[in-house]
C-alpha cells in the first residue's frame, strides 16, 4: 500500500513542490505550523531514520539545509525548527521518512519547548555507559 508522500511524489496527489531530484522532492506543508513550512520527503518509502540508508539520509539533510537557506532568504524569519519525528510514539503521522523545515520568527506565539526531566545522583553517568557508542 503506498503512503500519501508516495502517492504525492508520484504526481497522484496535488502539492506544490519546491524541489526534487532521484532521491527525494520538498513540498510545502499543507497544514503548516507557519506558512514556508516545507517537507523534505524520500522518493522511497522508509519508515524511519533506522531504516533509512545513511546516503539517503545525508542527501536529506544537505536538501534540508538548502531548503532552509532559501526560506531565511525568501521569507526573511529569524530562525527555523529542521525535525524529524521518528516513529509514532514522536508525533510521526506518515510512516514515510521526511524532515520538516518551519520557519520561525521572534515571538511567533509558537512554542517548541520538551518538558525536562533531572537526572538523580548517579543516573546520569549510569546512563552515559548504556549509550555510548
Amino acid at each position: 500500500m503506498s503512503t500519501i508522500f508516495e502517492k504525492i511524489g508520484n504526481g497522484e496527489i496535488p502539492s506544490t513542490k519546491t524541489y526534487e531530484d532521484d532521491i527525494c522532492f520538498v513540498i510545502l506543508d499543507i497544514n503548516p505550523v507557519i506558512k514556508g513550512h516545507s517537507l523534505v520527503i524520500s522518493r522511497k518509502p522508509y519508515t524511519n531514520v533506522q531504516a533509512c540508508p545513511d546516503e539517503i539520509l545525508t542527501h536529506m539533510l544537505l536538501v534540508a539545509k538548502k531548503v532552509d537557506a532559501k526560506i531565511r532568504e525568501q521569507l526573511h524569519c529569524d530562525g527555523t525548527n529542521i525535525l524529524i519525528n521518528n516513529d509514532p510514539a514522536s508525533g510521526q503521522a506518515v510512516p514515510h521518512i521526511h524532515i520538516h523545515v518551519v520557519p520561525r520568527y521572534e515571538n511567533d506565539g509558537r512554542k517548541f519547548t520538551l518538558i525536562h526531566e533531572k537526572y538523580q545522583e548517579g543516573e546520569m553517568e549510569k546512563m552515559g555507559e548504556k549509550l555510548t557508542i
